[in-house]
């Protein structure tokens, strides 16, 4: 089974954080689970806050990538469209909003879940749960934005 982010277009598959063509990125991963969509991410030594627990900055870019990926998956699944399908649907972060319900152990695997709240014209709002050993450790929500078609790197 392919992730979302597989299916991204070369041309904006170079995220830090989700994009497959980034060697030196996270390169999450995630996929539908029912009505949820599902990353796991395997923290390294570096995502070090304070020795045994996970930076905080890492939490939120998962929870980051994690939506504007459920926000693409969305918008296709809402037009009963494959994954693959032109013109591509691609997001960005319009708002990020997370909140540290407790510290995250460095060692476990990352469970981040998130679900669509809403969809409304060119923007989907995704809250978005990071789990460690079926605990809830953070929590976020990102207002994710479709990208314009003109949207070209180096522009603002």
């Amino acid at each position: 089974m392919h992730a979302f982010q597989d299916y991204y277009p070369e041309n904006v598959a170079h995220c830090y954080g989700c994009g497959r063509l980034n060697e030196h990125g996270h390169q999450i991963k995630t996929y539908w689970d029912g009505d949820e969509t599902v990353t796991r991410f395997q923290p390294k030594p570096e995502h070090t806050a304070i020795p045994g627990f996970v930076y905080g900055g890492l939490l939120a870019s998962l929870i980051d990538c994690h939506g504007t990926g459920t926000a693409a998956a969305a918008m296709y699944r809402a037009e009963n469209r494959p994954l693959d399908s032109l013109p591509a649907f691609r997001f960005v972060t319009g708002t990020l909003r997370v909140s540290y319900l407790k510290p995250t152990p460095l060692g476990p695997e990352l469970e981040i879940r998130g679900r669509v709240k809403e969809i409304k014209g060119r923007k989907v709002l995704v809250e978005a749960t990071v789990h460690v050993n079926g605990v809830i450790t953070a929590e976020g929500e990102v207002v994710a934005l479709q990208m314009p078609d003109d949207f070209v790197a180096g522009k603002p």
